[in-house]
């Protein structure tokens, strides 16, 4: 059961973009000691929620407006203006000034809004009540086949994250969507360094397909009801629910059916270490060897190389290993082959790679590539 978190209230519903599931999501904080932080993807396609949000003061939001199955992007200055709109809607339901409102939208490119349906349903919408995030995790999903949420306690506090997202998922200093509600008192600053930590080892670390979504939004906010708490401890309580987030993001891949987990460890510096772990999460023949439960270490080896700007990653230092059982520079036996094809057959896989040279270390986190992918998205508009 989803704790409550306290100082937040919450508005889900249909209002008439997808059919027959839930579509809209508010969320909105009401202490005046609250705090917030939000970061953004860098695509130059980002929609005008990303336009708009990127304008206001990130440290002094009061609530958060989702549409989910239409992205609103491509749409030129009407798209700019439906967002207007649904802001002044949010914040008026809110009790707050336009600017301190975020709007995010997911789903569909280069369809405008049907504004006209999507205001009658917010209008039918009752007032917002205690927040229920349970409920907002549902209402943001797209192809999501099932809700995401998170929570841990720090102190008197608690820390309540959700997120949506399945593929079109290489995040750029963001996630897909991402929102945390948390009732712990910081300082907006705090908040800030905190979350773009978090942000950079756990959403940034996550990547289905290797493409960077045109409307990723993440968020924190800090309703401050519970009092104050220890930094580090906020710090590692947040990285948990994001990690959680983003082993169920990678998991849930559009048409997934095993979550991929590279360790990359020995690296001159994390940088290294990541821009590795992406290379071998982000190769076809990784993702569909992993799929077909092949034993092909080669494939690993292949993405380390193809690094090939990195010129202190020397062959005779790396090591690669599939939970725990090496692959090089030991030679694979057939016995070894026997277990690693075993062990592949498993819904999570564990890709560990030393590169011998200094203590860097990232891990990044995926799924493998398969028939299912390319149906959704070979029929994802029609």
């Amino acid at each position: 059961m989803i704790p409550a978190v306290h100082g937040f209230t919450s508005l889900t519903g249909s209002i008439g973009v997808k059919q027959d599931h839930p579509d809209f999501a508010l969320l909105g904080v009401n202490t005046p000691e609250s705090a917030s932080a939000a970061v953004f993807t860098r695509s130059r396609f980002a929609g005008p929620s990303v336009r708009l949000d990127r304008e206001v003061d990130l440290s002094a939001l009061r609530g958060v407006v989702v549409v989910s199955g239409n992205a609103n992007v491509a749409t030129g200055e009407q798209g700019l203006a439906d967002a207007r709109q649904l802001r002044a809607w949010a914040a008026d339901r809110l009790g707050c000034p336009d600017e301190q409102v975020l709007v995010a939208s997911t789903g569909v490119i280069g369809v405008l809004y049907p504004m006209e349906r999507m205001l009658a349903g917010m209008d039918a919408l009752p007032a917002p009540g205690p927040a229920d995030l349970g409920a907002v995790a549902e209402s943001i999903m797209t192809t999501d086949t099932r809700s995401k949420c998170a929570f841990r306690t720090v102190g008197n506090a608690t820390v309540v994250g959700v997120a949506k997202g399945v593929g079109m998922m290489e995040p750029n200093m963001a996630t897909m969507l991402s929102f945390i509600a948390t009732d712990a008192q910081i300082d907006a600053d705090d908040l800030d360094r905190i979350f773009r930590a978090v942000v950079a080892r756990t959403y940034n670390a996550v990547s289905v397909d290797s493409d960077t979504s045109t409307s990723d939004t993440a968020a924190v906010f800090a309703s401050g009801a519970a009092g104050p708490v220890d930094l580090a401890a906020f710090e590692a309580a947040l990285l948990e629910v994001c990690t959680e987030l983003v082993r169920m993001i990678a998991s849930d891949g559009e048409g997934a059916s095993k979550l991929i987990e590279v360790r990359v460890t020995g690296a001159r510096d994390d940088a290294q270490a990541k821009l590795v772990a992406k290379a071998i999460v982000n190769s076809p023949l990784v993702k569909t060897a992993v799929h077909g439960a092949d034993p092909n270490w080669g494939r690993v080896a292949m993405a380390v190389g193809k690094c090939e700007s990195e010129t202190d990653i020397l062959e005779e230092n790396v090591r690669i290993a599939f939970g725990g059982l090496e692959t090089y520079p030991v030679p694979a036996s057939p016995e070894r082959l026997a277990a690693l094809q075993e062990y592949l057959g498993g819904d999570e896989v564990v890709i560990e790679v030393d590169l011998g040279i200094a203590t860097g270390e990232f891990t990044a986190y995926g799924c493998d590539l398969t028939e299912g992918y390319i149906r959704i998205n070979a029929d994802y508009t029609t």
